[in-house]
């Protein structure tokens, strides 16, 4: 019994050191910056994650939100947290065609189900590549919205219809699929976006179904391709020197909030909202929201398969094996249920 009591005196010593350890790490005030509108799920989102680092530094690492690019353009995120002009960043790879080649093989065709266990699938299949590809930064997780479309000014049913065609892609994957088909690409950060639809620069975007109706988009198209086209992958990454700066119990907090598991929570709650603009534009006047045959999913399967082997030059480039990043890829899809 003595030597009981003791050892739950000593659990108890050691917990409120370690407490008062933490109690006394330097107050940090964390810069969080995404390009996204407030009103979008993932702002509240990241909030709950940081909320919940807070809690668990004891309160030593504070936060502040910083939506709608305040802190800079969409285009610039990775840079603003590689420079410390945030501490963590909301990241679209593909917005820099060709400096990420191994992530940008999570948005090619017909490869993701669905957004919550594909942002799982995703963070656990990158982490093997993201302290070489983004060395610049501290990588928190990655993750994904739920399966994007195509969405058009006229019907499209065929791949031979966007020859031709002027077409915003979500990333540099999807953009390589647009020149395969004979369609030019138009660049545009997804808050630029309507307007470059509005003004006919460009006929026809790539976008995911609830972030249409968020940023308007659907004021200006209106017709609705109804398959899992492609996803785009994101990444939340750190400013590398805020983190060294940290105390240890500090970093073991953030390491603890970088994982898997809250790249599908942070992840979760974006693809129940971008699912569920499908049945908002489905009861839409004036939209049409459509399938494909089985005749022309197949031509379309046929039609883009040829941007595995664009994209794996760029890869091999890189110094990757890009049979092994994509068969990685797809055995870790199959393992968390989130291949198409």
């Amino acid at each position: 019994m003595k030597g009981a009591r003791w050892l739950s005196l000593c659990t108890l010593a050691l917990s409120m050191c370690m407490g008062n350890a933490m109690a006394q790490d330097k107050h940090i005030d964390l810069k969080l910056a995404t390009w996204l509108p407030p009103q979008h799920p993932l702002n509240p989102a990241l909030q709950v994650w940081a909320e919940d680092i807070k809690k668990a530094s004891g309160g030593s690492l504070g936060y502040a939100l910083f939506p709608s690019e305040q802190l800079g353009k969409a285009f610039d995120h990775y840079d603003m947290a590689r420079d410390g002009i945030a501490d963590f960043a909301y990241v679209n790879p593909g917005y820099q065609p060709g400096r990420f080649p191994v992530i940008a093989g999570a948005s090619m065709p017909f490869l993701f189900s669905n957004g919550k266990s594909g942002s799982a699938a995703i963070d656990a299949w990158y982490r093997q590549y993201a302290a070489k590809e983004m060395k610049d930064v501290h990588f928190c997780f990655a993750f994904v919205h739920d399966p994007g479309a195509l969405h058009s000014h006229k019907k499209i049913v065929s791949p031979d219809e966007i020859r031709g065609m002027k077409i915003r892609p979500a990333t540099s994957t999807v953009g390589q699929m647009v020149t395969l088909l004979g369609g030019t690409n138009v660049q545009s950060s997804a808050p630029e976006a309507r307007d470059v639809l509005e003004r006919r620069v460009a006929d026809a975007i790539t976008f995911p179904w609830g972030s249409l109706v968020l940023f308007g988009i659907d004021k200006v198209v209106k017709f609705h391709m109804d398959v899992p086209l492609y996803t785009t992958p994101f990444v939340w990454v750190m400013n590398q020197a805020k983190y060294d700066a940290m105390s240890a119990a500090q970093k073991k907090v953030i390491d603890a909030h970088c994982n898997t598991e809250w790249a599908e929570k942070v992840g979760a709650p974006w693809a129940d909202f971008e699912f569920a603009g499908r049945g908002k534009l489905s009861a839409e006047p004036g939209h049409e929201v459509y399938k494909l045959t089985p005749g022309q999913l197949a031509a379309w399967h046929k039609a883009v398969a040829p941007v595995e082997a664009q994209w794996a030059d760029g890869v091999r480039k890189s110094g990757y094996d890009p049979k092994s990043v994509l068969d990685s890829l797809k055995q870790t899809l199959s393992k968390y249920k989130a291949g198409f």
